[in-house]
């Protein structure tokens, strides 16, 4: 594989389908992307993983969403990593990347960096949020947190929430090229059974953990075997598959499912990009009294504000903010 191949898949999410079995899927690849994502911020080791893993589970997921949308998942739980939040933005035109920004809140005092890193989630929920632009009202789903990991839980809400069987198979991690410095890079792979019209979904409550769906509550016996078979294949992949950078994502696809006649369509390309502006941090102080801006302003009489995501600081002068604020161009 040569090196303008493999860059050629950096940064990228490739749809495709298993015209034999009825299931369709995405392979990701994040390179510059994570990097990116991950400087902003000096995480701990164990805070990174979560927030590589959760942006990896949002590019797969997002690749679905229609032009100029709005896809958001959160993670939000009682222990010590409290909030993982990621953003991605559909392309403003066809063929435009998509963009993704991504941040953790956590508790440093209470952090145990010699835990499993899922387990200082702690209980709470996974959120999927669509913004469909101005006039449409947005889309929330919401189910507990389960499983072993973000892409379990991610697995869960599908089930749940969609009754669409779904399985992520993740690898993310730092690795080095030959003469490059260590760098952090993510790849994966999601399978989805499409969607039916009636979803056979049979009992009280699910065979999953906590009474949840999963598969086996929503396909009959056909599917089930389908599904099943592309999942055993699936269990074959290996971490430097999904990483990259030497197999190409096409190249996986037929290795894992040649049989199940594959079929891709056009990548879609991925880079870092944040939404934060000077104009919405106005906007978003716009519902304050001068008294609350006065409570807000430093000791050197500004007023200053930091986005989470992208690390881009903004400075105001108090008196042109809030909802008695005189005109900040004047």
């Amino acid at each position: 594989m040569s090196l303008g191949t493999q860059i050629a898949w950096d940064d990228t999410v490739l749809p495709f389908q298993l015209d034999a079995s009825d299931i369709r899927g995405r392979v990701a690849r994040l390179d510059g992307v994570l990097e990116q994502v991950l400087k902003q911020h000096n995480y701990p080791p164990m805070i990174e993983g979560l927030v590589a893993e959760m942006a990896l589970l949002t590019a797969l997921i997002g690749q679905t969403v229609k032009l100029r949308w709005k896809l958001s998942l959160q993670v939000r739980g009682s222990g010590p990593a409290r909030l993982i939040a990621t953003d991605y933005y559909g392309p403003t035109d066809d063929g435009q990347p998509a963009r993704i920004r991504a941040y953790a809140s956590y508790d440093a005092e209470t952090l145990d960096e010699m835990a499993d890193p899922f387990s200082q989630i702690g209980n709470g929920y996974f959120a999927i949020l669509i913004d469909q632009g101005e006039g449409m009202a947005p889309y929330q789903g919401i189910t507990p947190i389960a499983g072993g990991s973000l892409s379990a839980c991610a697995e869960t809400y599908f089930a749940q929430s969609e009754q669409l069987p779904t399985r992520f198979s993740l690898s993310y991690g730092q690795s080095q090229m030959p003469g490059e410095g260590a760098r952090w890079r993510a790849g994966g792979i999601m399978l989805q059974h499409m969607p039916k019209a009636s979803p056979s979904v049979t009992g009280e409550g699910g065979s999953g953990e906590e009474g949840l769906l999963d598969a086996r509550d929503i396909l009959d016996a056909d599917e089930g075997e389908n599904w099943n078979r592309a999942n055993v294949l699936l269990d074959t992949v290996d971490d430097l598959e999904l990483i990259g950078p030497t197999t190409a994502p096409t190249d996986l696809l037929v290795r894992l499912y040649h049989e199940e006649q594959p079929r891709v369509y056009d990548a879609q390309p991925i880079k870092f990009g944040c939404s934060c502006s000077e104009g919405k941090v106005r906007q978003s102080l716009s519902i304050y009294s001068a008294k609350d801006i006065a409570t807000m302003t430093t000791a050197e009489g500004t007023v200053t504000a930091d986005c989470q995501f992208c690390g881009s600081h903004y400075i105001f002068a108090p008196d042109t903010l809030g909802f008695e604020a005189k005109d900040a161009s004047a």
